[in-house]
């Protein structure tokens, strides 16, 4: 099972995924976002994502390359989103930790 949606939040827009991101899921997800202007600013929640497979790896991949940042609260998805080198978005409180 694959749900995903996208919200307008206070902290920008969301695109929240559910489930397993894989092969024609993970392709749904990228037009969700791609029909219309590409949200500036776009956070992607991945903290329900059970599994993602090849497929969704490229789409988030791609969707870190027109700008979006990712919510990752489990290991497992922490893990791919480091390994894949994704961008993680912070949280505003820890804004002001600068080194």
């Amino acid at each position: 099972m694959f749900r995903a949606q996208l919200h307008q939040l206070a902290n920008g827009p969301t695109l929240k995924m559910e489930g397993s991101l894989v092969g024609e899921w993970a392709q749904e997800a990228k037009s969700l976002v791609t029909s219309g202007p590409l949200p500036k600013g776009l956070i992607v929640d991945l903290t329900d994502v059970s599994y993602i497979d090849s497929v969704g790896e490229q789409v988030l991949a791609w969707l870190a390359s027109v700008g979006a940042s990712f919510l990752a609260k489990t290991v497992y998805v922490a893990s791919v989103c480091e390994r894949l080198q994704l961008p993680l978005h912070d949280k505003p409180n820890h804004a002001h930790k600068h080194s």
